[in-house]
């Protein structure tokens, strides 16, 4: 399946697109709200601004994709693999990432205000400046995450997570690549 069979077939209503494989597809600034794109591999994919509110994205290939300013507000994305995503500036407000593989990813001014990242991996991860207010950080794997300038007023998180917690001025996102599937 291709980008413009996606488009095409989202212009005539259909959402259900599990499993298909968008690899390096160019989705930038589309609106996809309400898609089913579980299991999907959208690895290297340009979904820079990018609507895709309430989508479901559970168990879907990420790695390496460009979601800077896209809007996944509402989205479900427990399970995802998002390994060197770019997610700067990003809106993932009320998400679910639970169980999510961000490692290494770029969360810089992303909005995470009450997303869910219970027993999520985000070793590596630059979250600087981003907003985690209530958040759910509870089993979150933050070794060697950039958290300063962060905002985690009422997040969801105890001594386990940050201990050990360095901070590193400028960590590379693209040394982390993955070649398998969900």
């Amino acid at each position: 399946m291709n980008a413009n069979q996606l488009i095409t077939r989202y212009a005539a209503g259909e959402r259900k697109f599990q499993g298909w494989n968008l690899h390096q597809a160019n989705l930038c600034d589309l609106n996809l709200s309400g898609a089913n794109f579980s299991g999907a591999d959208l690895s290297g994919a340009d979904l820079s601004g990018a609507i895709l509110k309430g989508c479901d994205l559970t168990r879907a290939n990420l790695t390496d994709a460009d979601l800077n300013g896209a809007n996944l507000s509402g989205t479900k994305m427990s399970d995802v693999n998002l390994i060197g995503a770019e997610l700067m500036g990003a809106n993932l407000q009320q998400t679910d990432l639970s169980h999510a593989d961000l490692r290494s990813a770029n969360l810089v001014r992303t909005n995470l205000t009450g997303a869910n990242l219970t027993d999520a991996e985000v070793s590596g991860s630059d979250f600087r400046e981003a907003n985690l207010s209530y958040a759910g950080l509870l089993g979150c794997n933050l070794n060697e995450a950039d958290t300063s300038g962060a905002n985690l007023t009422n997040a969801m998180i105890t001594d386990r997570e940050v201990s050990g917690t360095i901070m590193h001025a400028s960590i590379s996102h693209k040394w982390v690549t993955w070649a398998g599937s969900c």
